[in-house]
């Protein structure tokens, strides 16, 4: 990676998110944006980009620093690079609705060794071990024999849509880790609420415990469905968490010099807490929480 200055970036969907649009296969017109290796969903860089990018302009008048961390326009694209790129955010933890306790967040062994490989990158001290689970089977908080856990039937097994998961272990400093990349009153729910499973069984539900929605046009005059109006659309639901790393070179804007912690700073200053991602903004979805994790200079 070349020198400059990293972040993590932390995206907790408050409300159900369409993150782009994949190609349409099957009956879902408007699928999500997903993963071609493992068909997780995830959340384009650009899509990110661009929100930072206009949240901020509605920020700041001074066009000089917007297009030193962002880019020229389109139409004086060729005169330089912005400063600030970033990768595309991929899942970190799925709201799954469970038996007992409303709902759990999962993840799985392969997404917390990306997670502490790119937390690696922003000069994070390591993270704890990630745990092995086997197909079948859950690693989830267990309190003491004076109090129930708030998953667990019986503190043996986990019932999470129609599948049931036998109690395998400890999850270890995991739901901890997780709880600080959330709000305060999330991450107490999530210390008690997530549960590990297997890279398979994650897979399962990342893919076909998402949303479904049917949308439609009507006719202004019969309020009838128009010709070809109905269609369906693939939501992720609201409490879904993504990770993104975040890196900032030096300005390449001659009259705006910044060095790169300037212009990582300079977008994180600006308090852009609670934004809104992909599409449907007229309908409330996509509207996401950002939380920001320190990196260093390289």
């Amino acid at each position: 990676m070349p020198d400059g200055a990293r972040a993590s970036l932390f995206i907790h969907a408050l409300t159900g998110l369409h993150p782009g649009s994949g190609t349409a296969l099957g009956v879902v017109d408007l699928p999500v944006q997903r993963e071609r290796h493992t068909n997780w969903p995830l959340i384009p860089a650009s899509s990110i980009k661009g929100v930072l990018r206009a949240a901020m302009k509605r920020k700041h008048n001074d066009d000089g620093q917007l297009w030193a961390v962002f880019g020229p326009d389109t139409d004086n694209a060729a005169e330089h690079a912005g400063a600030l790129a970033l990768t595309d955010a991929r899942i970190l933890a799925f709201p799954v609705r469970s038996l007992k306790g409303v709902f759990a967040w999962i993840t799985c062994p392969t997404v917390l060794a990306r997670f502490c490989r790119d937390r690696a990158l922003v000069g994070e001290q390591p993270l704890p071990a990630v745990p092995t689970v086997t197909t079948g089977k859950v690693r989830c908080p267990k309190v003491g024999p004076e109090q129930e856990s708030p998953l667990l039937i019986d503190n043996t097994a986990l019932i999470l849509e129609e599948f049931d998961f036998d109690y395998e272990g400890d999850p270890g400093l995991w739901p901890e880790v997780l709880a600080q990349t959330v709000d305060a009153a999330t991450g107490d729910r999530m210390r008690t609420h997530l549960a590990i499973l297997s890279d398979d069984d994650f897979g399962h539900f990342v893919q076909h415990a998402t949303e479904v929605v049917a949308r439609i046009g009507l006719d202004a005059k019969t309020k009838t469905v128009k010709n070809g109006a109905l269609f369906y659309e693939e939501v992720l639901p609201a409490e879904t968490l993504f990770h993104a790393l975040v890196m900032a070179e030096s300005s390449r804007r001659a009259e705006v010099p910044m060095p790169a912690a300037e212009v990582l700073a300079w977008v994180r200053q600006s308090e852009l807490d609670v934004v809104q991602i992909g599409a449907d903004e007229t309908i409330g979805r996509g509207i996401c929480r950002l939380t920001w994790a320190d990196g260093g200079a390289r």
